[in-house]
């Protein structure tokens, strides 16, 4: 909390800590796995996050894209960012892709690229690699990091397990509505019919005592 006595003091201060608190929110970062089915003629996201420890200490990154096809032994390096610059290394890969990761900084976490116009042979494994620098107040320090994607291209679209889960999950929810308002139904029709009879049995107790009583009245009458 920011208390103290002079109201400028305090409202210099806490405009510091809100400063502070909205430079690590627009810090955060969290790794996500990349998806890992292209469908060929379309555009593709490949995913690479790889988030500093501590947010707050300044670094800076370059980062290299690696590719090995079905059937290859070895990775060719098909792409390098570095100082805000891409280049597409490997011809194969010329004119498609395009960089999606961090904008307009050397701080690199989201090494994202885009890979246009997916065919066939596209499909292997690919691999990001983050060669991070770490500058301290008296020292820098390296670090790497890397990040391995199976990419399988397929001729169209499948729906994902979650998509049909949830449809499963949709359908059994109809069901088990319907079934529970069948059931409201049969017991809501049960207790009119039950309070029916009861109806009727007391009308018919009224109808004989008055019955009764009017045959007594009429004798004591004669």
């Amino acid at each position: 909390q920011c208390v103290y006595p002079s109201v400028l003091t305090n409202v210099g201060v806490c405009a510091v800590c809100l400063c502070a608190a909205v430079s690590v929110c627009d810090g955060a970062c969290a790794e996500v796995d990349s998806d890992t089915e292209a469908v060929a003629g379309q555009d593709f996201k490949l995913g690479c996050i790889s988030c500093k420890m501590r947010g707050e200490v300044e670094a800076s990154a370059t980062v290299d894209w690696y590719f090995r096809a079905k059937g290859e032994t070895e990775f060719a390096h098909i792409y390098s960012y570095e100082d805000e610059k891409g280049t597409v290394i490997d011809e194969r890969f010329e004119g498609r892709i395009n960089w999606i990761g961090s904008p307009n900084t050397t701080d690199l976490q989201d090494a994202s690229i885009y890979l246009l116009h997916v065919n066939f042979s596209d499909s292997g494994l690919y691999r990001c690699f983050f060669s991070r620098t770490l500058s301290y107040m008296y020292y820098e320090y390296q670090t790497t990091a890397s990040k391995l994607i199976h990419l399988n291209v397929l001729g169209k679209a499948r729906r994902g397990t979650a998509s049909i889960v949830s449809e499963v999950m949709m359908y059994v929810s109809i069901i088990g509505l319907q079934l529970w308002l069948l059931v409201e139904m049969i017991y809501c029709y049960r207790k009119i019919a039950a309070a029916g009879d009861e109806a009727l049995r007391a009308s018919a107790s009224v109808t004989h005592s008055a019955s009764h009583y009017c045959a007594s009245f009429t004798i004591s009458y004669s």
